[in-house]
């Protein structure tokens, strides 16, 4: 996988609001293959003040469809079309740092299939498939905005 440095940070490939506001780093994609990480704050907490789910199937979703979109250089973005989560055991707290890594195991002409996880340093947080479809028109993401 195309990365500069273990877990230095670079820009993301596309702007995605979300991501930043959350804080998500982008560390590498290549070769089916990408790493995402979020250094975890009091925001990103749930009401046990342990790593949200949500913040964790977030990782997870996008480091998978970025690892999907690494096999396709025509691709201009992708969808989720399924994903399953599996939780291992409480993703962290503030001051923690979750890593997410992601693989593309299988793809057709309009569609991938992924898996990744997530971990905090050496405890696995959880692990998830997913399916995605390419779009491979800009104008495919303007007529989802329309529906």
């Amino acid at each position: 996988m195309a990365m500069q440095a273990e877990d230095q940070a670079q820009p993301f490939p596309a702007e995605i609001p979300f991501l930043h506001e959350l804080g998500v780093e982008f560390l590498g994609m290549g070769e089916g293959e990408a790493r995402v990480a979020l250094d975890l704050e009091a925001r990103h907490m749930n009401s046990w003040k342990v790593a949200h789910g949500g913040v964790i199937m977030t990782l997870l979703d996008v480091v998978m469809s970025m690892a999907g979109r690494s096999l396709d250089p025509d691709a201009r973005g992708g969808v989720t079309v399924e994903m399953k989560t599996s939780f291992v055991q409480p993703g962290g707290h503030p001051g923690g740092r979750i890593v997410a890594h992601g693989k593309a195991f299988h793809r057709s002409t309009t569609m991938c299939f992924c898996e990744g996880e997530a971990w905090n340093g050496d405890k696995l947080v959880a692990k998830a498939m997913g399916t995605f479809k390419y779009l491979k028109r800009l104008d495919a993401g303007r007529k989802i905005d329309h529906e």
